[in-house]
């Protein structure tokens, strides 16, 4: 366990924002995980749990403990004609995940290659892209309880899964540690073409049957069409939710809107929020040092040095717009740190 006082977290944030914690815990070993908690149980300063960093904004100054939990490791658990169950540790590369996955022939993430982050995050935020979400593959969690000091597997079932959600986000937020996560991949993969222009851009490659590797690379070529690079401009990618609506403020939004993009989600339909704020006029914008990114204006970007602040300014702004033109409440996907 590695421990540091007023420490900086700018390496550890996609969007290169400049912040200082109380203090930053690193768990790099399992033991670490029970060490922590039980050091945990005799404090009472708050903390926060960090993944890959790519889904926060940090203020500039943080008054809590924040813990990056930095576990390794890949393993095969078991293998039928099917399936393959794999457990990887929370603090595995999400991507690099996926691409090791893909290489295999194990099908059942490669929709969601090129997401920044760490697999212990995954089912936080039950992570989503281009049709799929991260749930449709979890077959458990690996958790240790911060106050029991016993480690638990919760079942898929028990995770409490929706659109960007999860038990691990609210009944047990800040009362686990996720250590690892076990997913359940295919060996004969069945493949999700239906969203976001695969399919038109497996054409515009000449490719009329698609392996999980035409899938995933591309899917990385539409998503480096529309996001930016994190190690060049600093992002916490996609930074809004999708809004879901009852079908009947869809049908009024639509008549007032023939062109706007949604899509249907059970009962209801999940509005696409990039378009929402570009019709608001916020693609491309900038105010100070922080911007919409001009590709996709679902993205906020540093352009320099901007501040937590800054973010949240201009989030703010951004729906106060959305709320005022749509009547539609735009929730951020991205957390803000303080």
């Amino acid at each position: 366990m590695i421990s540091h006082s007023s420490f900086s977290l700018q390496p550890y944030n996609t969007f290169g924002i400049e912040a200082h914690c109380y203090r930053f815990i690193e768990l790099q070993q399992r033991d670490d995980v029970a060490l922590w908690a039980s050091m945990q149980q005799q404090s009472d300063k708050p903390f926060f749990l960090l993944g890959g960093g790519s889904n926060v904004v940090f203020l500039p100054w943080i008054d809590k403990s924040v813990v990056k939990v930095s576990l390794h490791g890949i393993e095969l658990l078991k293998e039928d004609d099917e399936h393959v169950w794999i457990q990887a540790a929370a603090g595995e590369n999400w991507s690099d995940f996926v691409d090791f996955c893909v290489q295999k022939g194990w099908g059942g993430l490669e929709n969601l290659t090129g997401i920044p982050g760490t697999v212990g995050a995954s089912p936080v935020q039950n992570v989503g892209a281009y049709g799929v979400e991260a749930k449709d593959a979890i077959e458990s969690v690996e958790c240790f309880g911060i106050a029991s000091g016993k480690w638990k597997n919760v079942l898929n079932s028990e995770c409490q899964f929706s659109y960007r959600d999860s038990i691990f986000k609210q009944a047990l937020k800040n009362q686990v540690i996720i250590t690892s996560v076990t997913f359940r991949l295919d060996k004969n993969p069945s493949l999700n073409l239906s969203y976001g222009g695969i399919q038109q851009q497996l054409k515009k490659e000449g490719i009329l049957q698609p392996t999980i590797k035409d899938v995933s690379r591309a899917v990385k070529t539409l998503r480096n069409e529309k996001l930016p690079d994190p190690a060049i401009i600093g992002s916490a990618g996609s930074f809004f939710k999708n809004p879901v609506v009852a079908v009947d403020k869809y049908i009024s939004l639509k008549n007032h809107y023939p062109d706007m993009v949604a899509f249907p989600v059970g009962e209801d339909y999940k509005l696409a929020a990039g378009w929402l704020i570009e019709q608001c006029g916020w693609k491309g914008k900038q105010i100070g040092k922080v911007g919409v990114y001009p590709k996709q204006a679902l993205v906020l970007i540093n352009l320099g040095s901007c501040t937590g602040n800054d973010v949240k300014q201009l989030a703010l702004a951004i729906q106060q717009s959305v709320q005022e033109k749509f009547d539609v409440k735009l929730e951020t996907e991205a957390l803000f740190i303080e």
